[in-house]
């Protein structure tokens, strides 16, 4: 199956719903990364997460996510564009903890810390917004984020299942979000339906789609209006790296010219690897000067 997001809105258009199927750019995400089980579970719940809060926006905006909760996975960084694109980076991927046989997500993020989400809309300012984290299991802290930064009333499932040989084989999540006009008896509806429901990951590995969660959560009650393909993709480029090799100055380039070695630099999203030459250098830092 693809990876793809579908949008509903449900209960006469007081509900808002997105669900989305992540398995395949989670397990690519792994193998970019190299992340251990417990690590491929909580990097692929942020950057599902990020998909869907992408997919509120449109055009050319573009949200951060950032979540670092003190834990031995450090820093989670992802970056989404509001067409079903993300990027993202780990700072510890070789982070593996399991308890009574599960992935212990929460203990690897570890929760004193805070999730900022910084919004892009090309318009006036970026700004950020911040919210404590709550468990470090990812949906709960989403959760909180939305009631607590956005004021908006959710509900957020998220799940990754890994293999033994260490292999993303489901993963995905929702977003549920309450429109002006719910009322007590369809807040009541959707907790029943949800607390009913098995695991996200697991009812992907079941083969459930998109749309069949989005079905098990409105038991019918719902309009689907929209479908987006999902991708894990870095828009880097050897122009941009030199960009910011001639932000380093004169100084810093005539340093790295006069060590008379190539320097290679690494994409932090998707680990592609750039080489510049002594002589390119030197032409950089001609191009340093010229911009004073």
């Amino acid at each position: 199956m693809n990876d793809y997001l579908i949008k509903a809105y449900a209960f006469d258009g007081t509900v808002r719903i997105y669900a989305a199927n992540t398995t395949n750019l989670v397990e690519e995400t792994r193998l970019i990364h190299g992340t251990w089980p417990a690590a491929s579970a909580a990097f692929g719940r942020v950057l599902t997460a990020s998909l869907i809060m992408g997919a509120m926006y449109k055009e050319d905006q573009m949200l951060t996510v950032r979540i670092n909760g003190g834990g031995p996975i450090g820093e989670l960084v992802t970056v989404v564009n509001a067409h079903g694109v993300v990027k993202g980076t780990v700072e510890n991927p070789e982070v593996h903890i399991s308890q009574k046989d599960k992935l212990a997500v929460g203990m690897v993020v570890g929760n004193n810390g805070f999730i900022h989400v910084t919004k892009d809309l090309k318009i006036r300012d970026i700004f950020t917004s911040s919210a404590e984290l709550q468990t470090g299991e990812i949906a709960d802290d989403f959760t909180y984020y939305f009631a607590a930064s956005e004021q908006i009333p959710s509900s957020v499932g998220l799940g990754v299942l890994v293999n033994e040989q260490n292999e993303v084989f489901a993963s995905g999540g929702f977003i549920l979000q309450l429109m002006p006009g719910a009322t007590e008896e369809t807040i009541a509806k959707i907790e029943n339906n949800i607390s009913e429901m098995k695991p996200i990951s697991e009812l992907i590995q079941e083969g459930k789609k998109p749309e069949d969660i989005i079905q098990l959560i409105t038991k019918g009650d719902h309009q689907l209006i929209d479908e987006m393909p999902l991708y894990y993709q870095c828009d880097c480029s050897r122009e941009r790296f030199e960009k910011g090799l001639i932000s380093l100055g004169k100084k810093e380039l005539e340093t790295l010219s006069k060590e008379d070695q190539p320097i290679e630099v690494t994409c932090q999203f998707c680990k592609k690897h750039y080489e510049f030459s002594t002589d390119q250098i030197i032409e950089l830092t001609k191009q340093a000067l010229s911009k004073k």
